[in-house]
C-alpha cells in the first residue's frame, strides 16, 4: 500500500494507444489489483474527460468505478452527470447512474435512472427530456426508454408523454429529433386546426434528405368536412451555379362541400417549376465564353386559385390573383452587348379556355451599351426588341421596337452648368396574323417612325455647415417633337386609339404608341444631411409647364423628412390644374425605436375618367415589444372608397428560452372560383379565425430556424 500527495498517472498496457486510460488523483491506495483513488479524481479516455470525488480501478478486469459528483465531457458538445459511473475498458462500455446529460449547443437535457454508452451510442432508461430550466421546466417529455447517437447527434424517444407543467397534453409511441442542424430524413412538425366549414384539419409533413444535393418534402393533409390531398416540393442543387425546385399537389373535395360553396371544381391540382443557372451556356455546351449567361425558369399551372389556398393553412400562402404568369428568361451579356430572350405565358383561372389570352412567345432583345466619342461628349446606345404577341384565336402580332438615343453633352462655366442635346430615333413595325372572330377594325401591317429632340440643362451645388450639409440641384428639359411617319395599322387607327377613352377597345390592344408633346419640364431636388452623413431631408419638385393639350401639366411633389431619429414622414402627390384636384396622394408616417414600430399610410388615386375606379386605401400596422418576453402587433387595411374592411390582424407573442406562445386574430379576403349561372366567376370568402402558435424549443423548427406549432380555429363566414 502506498499514498502519494502528487498527481499520479496510470496507463493501461493491455490496449492500443486509442484505448489508453489516464487517471489522475491526489491520493492513491493500492492493494493487489485494486487501486483506490480520492481527492479530485480525473480520467482521460479517448475524447472523454471524467471527474469524480473518488474511484476504484481493477487492474485485472480493467474496470473503473467512479463515485460522487461524476461529470463526463466529450469535446465541447455535451456534458453527462451522475453519482456513480462505471468505465469498462475491455468491453468499451460506460454507464452512469443516475444519468444526466446536457447537450450544450441545443441546451437539451436528459435526466434518467441509468445511461449506458458503448462506442457512439447511449442507451437511456426511463427519464425526462426538456429544453427548459431543469429546476422548474415549463414543458417536458417523460419516456420509458431512449437512445442517443453521439456521432449523428440524433435522439430517439419511446413512449413519450408531453407535459406542460404537470398536465399531460400529448402522447406518441415514438419521437425522433436531431440536436444539430444537419439535414435528415424524418417527420416534420404537424399542423392541426379546426374550422366551422372544413372540420378538423391535420397535416403531417415528411422530409426526405438522403443525399446532400436534394431533398423532398411531402405534406399529406385531411380536412374532415371538406376533403383530402397531398402537396410536395422537391429541391435540388445540380451544380455550383444552378439550383431548382419542383412543387406539385392535388386535393379532392367532398361532394357536399362543392355543392354548399358552389365551387367551380371538385378537384384542385397544379405544379410549379423553378430553376436558375448563372452560366448555362458554358456549362451545357462545354465552351469558355467570357461573357455572362443566365437562365431563369418559373413555370406555373393550376386549375384554380384554391390549389394555392389549400397548399397551406397559413394566410401567407393564399392566392391574391386569378391570373398566372409563367416565364422563361435567357440572356448573354458582355462588356458591350446584351442579348436576351423572354417567354411569357399567361393563364386566366376564371376562364374555361385560355385560347383568347395574349401570350408573348417570345421576346427577342438586343442592347448595345453606350459608346462614347469626342472625349465622352458624344454618346449613343441601341436597343431593339421583337415581341411575338400570340393567341390561339383572333388577331396576333409580331412587333419590333427600335430605340437609338444620340447624346451631345458638355459642361460650362467651370462645370457649374451641364448641358446636353439628345436626338431620339424610335421606330415600331407590326406584322399581323390570324382572323378576328368578330371584325372590329383594320389590321394592316404597319410601320411607325419618329425622331424627336430634347435639350437639358442642370446644375448642382453643395455647401457644408457646422451641423449639416445642404445639396441642391436644378434641372430643366425641353422636348421638341420632330419628324413622324406612319402607314398601315398606325395610319388606320391613330386618331381613334390616341383618345384615352378608347384605350380598352379591341382594335387598340396592339396600339401602344404615345404622343410626344412639346413641353418644358423643370425639376428641383434638395438633400440635407447631418454631421454623420445621415439623410435628414429629401425633397423633389417637378413641373411640366407646357404641353400640347394644356398650358401646364401636373405638379409632382415628393418629400421624405426624418423628423427625429424615430419618426419619418413621406409624401408624394400629383396636382392636376385642369381638374383643380389631386390625381394621386400617398402619405406615410412611421415611428421606429427599440420598443415601438408604427406605420400609417393612405393612398388615393383618381384618373378623372372612371369614378368607380378610384383608389383610396388606408393601411396601418403597429408592433410593440414590451420586453424580451412580450410583444404585440396589429395590422388594419381599409378600402375607404368602397367602405370595405380588407384585412385585420391583432395578436401577441410571449417568448421564453425554451418555448413561445402566441395568439392572433385575423380577418382577410380569400379569393375562390365559383360557378354562377353556369359560368366560372372569381369570388372571395371573408375569413375570420384565431391563430395560435405554440413552440417547444428546440424540438420544433422549420427551414428558417423559427420553431412553430400552429393550432388554428378558423370560422368562415359569408359576407363581411
Amino acid at each position: 500500500m502506498c499514498k502519494l500527495l502528487l498527481l499520479i498517472s496510470i496507463f493501461t498496457s493491455l490496449f492500443s494507444a486509442d484505448d489508453k486510460v489516464e487517471i489522475y488523483a491526489t491520493t492513491m491506495n493500492s492493494e493487489g489489483n485494486i487501486v483506490k483513488l480520492s481527492d479530485g479524481v480525473s480520467v482521460v479516455y479517448r475524447d472523454y474527460y471524467l471527474s469524480a470525488d473518488s474511484a476504484v480501478y481493477n487492474r485485472q478486469s480493467a474496470e473503473l468505478e467512479l463515485e460522487g459528483n461524476v461529470r463526463a465531457i466529450s469535446g465541447s458538445e455535451y456534458k453527462i452527470l451522475g453519482n456513480k459511473a462505471t468505465l469498462n475498458i475491455a468491453k468499451k462500455e460506460r454507464s452512469f447512474q443516475p444519468f444526466y446529460m446536457l447537450e450544450k449547443e441545443s441546451q437539451v437535457w436528459i435526466s434518467a435512472d441509468k445511461g449506458s454508452a458503448k462506442e457512439d451510442y447511449i442507451d437511456i432508461s426511463s427519464g425526462v427530456v426538456s429544453g427548459c430550466d431543469p429546476n422548474d421546466p415549463l414543458w417536458k417529455m417523460e419516456f420509458t426508454s431512449s437512445d442517443y447517437d453521439m456521432k449523428e447527434k440524433w435522439l430517439n424517444i419511446y413512449n413519450a408523454r408531453m407535459y406542460i407543467y404537470d398536465i399531460a397534453v400529448f402522447y406518441t409511441p415514438y419521437f425522433g429529433y436531431s440536436l444539430d442542424n444537419t439535414r435528415r430524413t424524418g417527420l416534420l412538425i404537424p399542423s392541426l386546426g379546426l374550422s366551422g366549414d372544413e372540420g378538423l384539419y391535420y397535416e403531417q409533413p415528411l422530409y426526405i434528405a438522403e443525399q446532400n444535393w436534394w431533398d423532398l418534402e411531402i405534406k399529406p393533409q385531411v380536412r374532415t368536412e371538406r376533403g383530402h390531398g397531398v402537396y410536395s416540393t422537391l429541391r435540388f442543387v445540380d451544380s455550383k451555379i444552378s439550383k431548382g425546385e419542383v412543387s406539385f399537389g392535388y386535393f379532392t373535395e367532398q361532394d357536399e362541400y362543392v355543392t354548399e360553396q358552389a365551387l367551380a371544381n371538385d378537384e384542385h391540382y397544379g405544379f410549379n417549376i423553378l430553376y436558375k443557372n448563372n452560366s448555362f451556356i458554358n456549362q451545357w455546351f462545354g465552351v469558355d465564353l467570357k461573357g455572362q449567361s443566365g437562365l431563369y425558369v418559373d413555370i406555373k399551372n393550376m386549375n384554380d386559385v384554391d390549389y394555392i389556398n389549400l397548399s397551406s393553412n397559413d394566410t401567407a400562402e393564399t392566392s391574391t390573383s386569378t391570373q398566372l404568369l409563367s416565364r422563361i428568361n435567357l440572356f448573354y451579356n458582355t462588356e458591350n452587348d446584351y442579348m436576351g430572350s423572354y417567354f411569357k405565358y399567361y393563364k386566366d383561372l376564371t376562364s374555361k379556355t385560355n385560347e383568347e389570352t395574349l401570350q408573348i412567345l417570345p421576346t427577342l432583345h438586343y442592347h448595345h451599351y453606350i459608346e462614347a466619342y469626342l472625349d465622352e461628349h458624344l454618346l449613343y446606345d441601341v436597343d431593339i426588341q421583337t415581341n411575338n404577341i400570340h393567341r390561339e384565336v383572333d388577331k396576333s402580332v409580331i412587333q419590333t421596337d427600335l430605340n437609338i438615343p444620340i447624346v451631345l453633352q458638355t459642361s460650362l462655366f467651370n462645370e457649374y452648368l451641364n448641358v446636353a442635346y439628345t436626338s431620339y430615333i424610335y421606330g415600331q413595325h407590326s406584322t399581323f396574323d390570324g382572323d378576328e372572330t368578330i371584325p372590329t377594325g383594320e389590321y394592316n401591317d404597319g410601320l411607325f417612325a419618329r425622331q424627336y429632340n430634347r435639350v437639358e440643362a442642370s446644375t448642382q451645388l453643395v455647401r457644408a455647415f457646422d451641423e449639416f450639409s445642404h445639396s441642391v440641384a436644378f434641372g430643366s428639359r425641353y422636348t421638341l417633337a420632330g419628324l413622324e411617319n406612319t402607314d398601315g395599322y398606325y395610319d388606320d387607327n391613330k386618331e381613334f386609339c390616341a383618345d384615352i377613352v378608347n384605350k380598352s377597345d379591341p382594335r387598340c390592344e396592339f396600339y401602344n404608341i404615345t404622343d410626344v408633346d412639346e413641353a418644358l419640364e423643370v425639376e428641383f431636388v434638395q438633400y440635407v444631411y447631418d454631421s454623420s452623413a445621415k439623410q435628414i431631408l429629401y425633397h423633389r419638385l417637378a413641373q411640366v409647364v407646357a404641353d400640347a393639350e394644356s398650358n401646364i401639366g401636373e405638379l409632382e411633389n415628393e418629400i421624405s423628412y426624418q423628423v427625429t431619429d424615430s419618426i419619418n414622414f413621406y409624401n408624394n402627390l400629383f396636382y392636376n390644374y385642369d381638374k383643380e384636384d389631386f390625381s394621386k396622394q400617398l402619405n406615410r408616417i412611421t415611428y421606429n425605436n427599440a420598443k415601438f414600430n408604427v406605420a400609417l399610410s393612405h393612398l388615393y388615386r383618381d384618373d378623372f375618367i372612371d369614378t368607380t375606379a378610384n383608389t383610396s386605401y388606408i393601411t396601418s400596422s403597429a408592433k410593440y415589444t414590451y420586453d424580451s418576453h412580450y410583444s404585440y402587433d396589429m395590422r388594419y387595411i381599409y378600402d375607404y372608397e368602397y367602405s370595405i374592411k380588407k384585412g385585420v390582424e391583432v395578436g401577441f407573442l410571449y417568448k421564453k428560452r425554451c418555448w413561445d406562445f402566441g395568439m392572433k386574430y385575423v380577418e382577410n379576403n380569400k379569393p375562390i372560383l365559383k360557378v354562377v349561372n353556369g359560368v366560372n366567376e372569381a369570388s372571395s370568402i371573408y375569413d375570420r379565425y384565431i391563430y395560435f402558435t405554440i413552440v417547444f424549443k428546440p424540438f420544433m423548427k422549420n427551414e428558417g430556424g423559427k420553431s412553430e406549432f400552429d393550432l388554428k380555429l378558423p370560422k368562415t363566414l359569408k359576407g363581411s
